[in-house]
């Protein structure tokens, strides 16, 4: 019998949102299995998600050591989730701008495909609560890595993705070097190049309202140059 499929969130000093965010998961799909996966977060993050995740099959607290970052964190879930034999993957950001209520669409889509990605900029995605600028920023990257790239995605800079099994498998994880935003776009580049079936699912966008923000100088250096070193076969 096929394993649930696994829901995988990176952390980082998210001790707030994750009352509510494991809460929302359960609600939407009960069945799941859910890892938390914590960079050594000083908050307490990942004591708390034990404590919130105890009774529940399936659901595993990672604490990362070595070396930190987004796409680091989820490369080393994802290499372990395929040696557990899990077929069906998504991952998802901790800070609640990812809505749980769009999970089994996302995951209903891989039926089909083998990467789903939950898109803010097709028909019935979008955001809320974003300034104008920053919608227009989001609009302006995803622009700018399609005309680099020349990937057929609306939405590549997306976090809310279903894997399948063979996608994940099909991406090479142990040469992933991108650590921030810039590891979304280099997965579904690479995702596309290897044959990859994708689709985009519309999902509604939501602003944090609690912890802070992750982005930061080197991550937005890091999405500027990565899309030209995948054009020409470096990324």
């Amino acid at each position: 019998m096929p394993l649930p499929p696994l829901i995988v969130v990176p952390t980082f000093n998210e001790i707030e949102n994750l009352p509510e965010l494991i809460s929302r998961i359960y609600q939407s799909i009960p069945t799941v299995h859910l890892w938390i996966v914590d960079d050594a977060s000083p908050d307490g993050t990942a004591d708390a998600a034990e404590k919130l995740l105890a009774g529940h099959t399936g659901a595993l607290v990672y604490r990362r050591t070595g070396e930190r970052g987004l796409g680091r964190a989820y490369c080393d879930a994802f290499q372990k989730a395929l040696l557990a034999g899990y077929t069906t993957i998504v991952q998802m950001d901790a800070d609640l701008s990812h809505d749980p209520a769009h999970l089994p669409a996302l995951i209903a889509a891989t039926e089909a495909s083998d990467l789903a990605i939950g898109s803010r900029y097709i028909r019935q995605g979008g955001v809320r609560a974003w300034p104008m600028r920053r919608v227009l920023l989001s609009r302006g990257a995803n622009l700018y890595v399609r005309l680099i790239t020349g990937l057929p995605v609306n939405d590549a800079t997306s976090g809310f993705r279903c894997w399948s099994s063979k996608a994940l498998a099909a991406v090479n994880l142990s040469t992933m070097n991108a650590r921030g935003y810039a590891f979304q776009v280099g997965m579904a580049y690479r995702a596309y190049h290897a044959g990859v079936r994708l689709t985009e699912v519309p999902i509604i966008f939501t602003d944090r309202k609690l912890g802070s923000s992750k982005l930061s100088g080197t991550v937005f250096r890091e999405s500027v140059l990565v899309p030209w070193l995948l054009r020409f076969g470096r990324g």
